[in-house]
């Protein structure tokens, strides 16, 4: 039969490799995977899930690196790496620093401060939601309220109507006919319509109350976690028999009972294992039209700057002696002190302006020279 075969591929496939124990929480914390290198954690995640953006390691390098993605910040950086160059400086590097770590510092902290509204809002809710554990052995076993982040893989947990489902379930057994559930998907895939789920007959027929669930111990072989939200293979072994299970037997994470007092559920992946947290892609960043518009500004304005080319070129200048004091000064420079055509384009600043001060002064002199020769002889 078609059951029989499915029980055999997931028997002899290697990727279903998913074990889960029920009522048995020391047998998943001896695996182990590998995540890099020697690094190991634990293969089975508990039910916590943290939403925050940022922690104390990762704050600055992170946020020090979307907002180096606006091209402003990288322009003006760079203007800034070029002030620290003394031979183009035209200003003090760290009067072009300080405006930009203000403003890089109070983007920063907005940042923050919407991450921490963020996570505070998400902790709020979460303590709002609670579903029962059951925990216990045999007779003295009892169904407890617990928060959703100290459910483990393994589990037995214990649903009443409205509430949602805190991790992917299997479904045990149920107070309606047949253990039917109806569960409703709005958060998951949109659709208001409700859904039913019906567990096997040898759960329901077995585990009809706290003693039975707690003396259940049955063995899931499953396909890893993965983001196929309508699709499960796997078997459950107990008492010697194998079961086939498939999609129609699992309650995800998410989904809200409806029209169904009580359910009982083995959790079989919790937390990021979980499929709606494996449809959750990585967080992308966000730039809105205003940021887009300024980085062709920035892109432009770069583009239109005009390349550098010197001080301009100085005219021939009669070659005449210089004021002792300038040649002086020259000369702690390494320029002879005659005004030729190469004494301004080695100078800079204050000097430069002298030098030209003083050789303007030279060629009057040379000048009123000439026109008082000019008049002896004539005379």
């Amino acid at each position: 039969t078609g059951a029989a075969l499915q029980r055999a591929d997931v028997s002899q496939s290697s990727d279903f490799t998913w074990e889960v124990k029920a009522n048995d929480r020391a047998y998943h914390t001896q695996f182990k995977k590998r995540v890099a290198f020697c690094l190991t954690r634990k293969k089975y995640e508990d039910n916590a899930i943290k939403t925050a953006k940022y922690n104390v390691l990762t704050f600055l390098p992170l946020n020090l690196y979307e907002q180096f993605h606006r091209l402003a910040n990288l322009y003006f950086l760079f203007v800034i790496l070029l002030q620290t160059v003394p031979e183009i400086s035209t200003l003090p590097w760290f009067t072009l620093l300080l405006p930009l770590s203000f403003l890089l510092l109070l983007r920063g902290l907005r940042d923050l401060i919407d991450d921490i509204v963020k996570v505070s809002r998400a902790v709020s809710s979460a303590h709002l939601r609670h579903a029962g554990l059951l925990s216990g052995l045999f007779f003295s076993c009892s169904f407890s309220w617990k928060k959703w982040r100290d459910i483990c893989v393994g589990d037995i947990v214990c649903l009443r109507k409205d509430s949602f489902v805190p991790a992917d379930l299997l479904l045990l057994s149920s107070s309606e006919p047949s253990s039917l559930c109806y569960v409703e998907t709005a958060d998951i895939d949109g659709e208001t319509n409700l859904k039913f789920r019906q567990a096997l007959l040898a759960t329901h027929q077995e585990l009809v109350s706290e003693a039975s669930m707690a003396a259940f111990d049955g063995k899931v072989t499953c396909e890893e976690p993965n983001s196929r939200m309508h699709s499960f293979i796997g078997t459950l072994e107990w008492r010697g028999e194998k079961y086939s299970l498939d999609s129609e037997k699992i309650l995800l994470r998410g989904c809200r009972i409806r029209n169904t007092e009580t359910c009982y559920g083995l959790v079989i992946y919790a937390g990021l294992d979980s499929k709606i947290m494996k449809n959750c892609g990585k967080i992308k960043m966000k730039k809105t039209k205003l940021d887009r518009l300024m980085d062709r500004l920035v892109i432009l304005v770069s583009a239109s700057l005009p390349p550098e080319t010197g001080w301009p070129a100085e005219p021939a200048l009669p070659d005449c002696p210089l004021p002792r004091g300038v040649a002086l000064s020259l000369a702690q420079h390494g320029v002879e002190g005659r005004c030729g055509t190469g004494v301004g384009s080695v100078l800079s600043g204050g000097l430069r302006g002298a030098v030209q001060t003083q050789v303007g002064h030279c060629h009057l002199k040379a000048a009123r020279g000439d026109e008082l020769g000019a008049s002896q002889s004539g005379s």
